[in-house]
């Protein structure tokens, strides 16, 4: 088992920035691509970014694409996400998550792949 636990989120203005962090425990995430996915009030989860077990290889939403990076420091066993220039549309629900296998591919877009998942934590940016 893996848990996961989300910090950083908040309120922010437009174009400013917030780094969000997940930390896990109960196993390494050396051998886990981690993911991080957003849902917005009345809308679907979606994903933003994944990141293969040495960081390496990283997928983005192209919506958050030269604004947003995903890191991992699988010493500490944590996983982030720099967000920048943000926008009133990235307001949502941001959850961390974790699928059992080390390297990030195209599957790494649907949640459903991910077998462990945090509570969230709420970003809000104003315009």
């Amino acid at each position: 088992q893996v848990q996961l636990v989300e910090s950083g989120g908040g309120l922010v203005q437009a174009g400013g920035s917030l780094r969000l962090s997940c930390a896990a425990s109960g196993r390494t995430i050396s051998s886990y691509t981690m993911g991080w996915f957003r849902q917005a009030p009345g809308k679907e989860r979606e994903f933003v970014a994944a990141s293969s077990w040495r960081g390496g290889t990283t997928y983005y939403v192209d919506s958050v694409k030269g604004r947003f990076t995903i890191s991992r420091d699988n010493a500490k066993n944590m996983v982030y996400l720099q967000m920048n220039s943000l926008k009133p549309e990235d307001t949502a629900v941001y959850y961390c998550a974790a699928d059992y296998k080390p390297t990030a591919d195209s599957n790494s877009y649907y949640r459903e792949n991910y077998d462990y998942w945090g509570q969230g934590t709420q970003v809000t940016v104003s315009s």
